[in-house]
């Protein structure tokens, strides 16, 4: 028969579970801070070849596409249709001003933010590939230390 503490061990388990899955619940419906319903890509080290295709900016300390953005996605998608053995490589910038580790890790949640919309429209993330996040330097407008630019090469 089990005893008091017992109940009590298994009690605090159970709770403990379900507060664990109702935090991450909570934080995939509130944004989550990075959370993505796709598996992390690992940074390729593939240079860039030519012109990015498009580029999506993002407002300040913000990593979400806005629906204005789908067109970006959709041109994507189409360049991709036309030459199936592609990869889209992703190049997410920062400014250099501000903390380094923040920014950096912002680019690549801008980045994961454009995969995470070519992925829910139908392109393989094995086909999506990362750069490291890069700074841009000298002169430019600041939307430009801000953005994330798409190759299909």
């Amino acid at each position: 028969m089990a005893t008091n503490d017992d109940e009590d061990e298994v009690a605090g388990i159970v709770a403990g579970v379900v507060g664990g899955i109702a935090l991450c619940v909570a934080a995939v419906y509130f944004g989550g801070g990075g959370f993505s319903k796709y598996p992390p890509v690992a940074v390729a080290e593939i240079m860039p070849v030519g012109e990015a295709l498009a580029k999506v900016y993002f407002g300040v300390d913000d990593a979400k596409l806005h629906s204005e953005d789908m067109a970006v996605v959709a041109r994507t998608m189409a360049a991709l249709a036309a030459n199936p053995k592609a990869i889209v490589l992703l190049s997410g910038f920062h400014d250099p001003s501000g903390d380094p580790k923040h920014n950096a890790e912002l680019a690549s949640a801008r980045a994961q933010s454009v995969r995470d919309a070519l992925v829910a429209g139908g392109v393989a993330a094995l086909r999506v590939k990362f750069r490291k996040p890069e700074s841009t330097v000298g002169s430019g407008s600041p939307e430009e230390g801000r953005r994330v630019e798409i190759r299909v090469q």
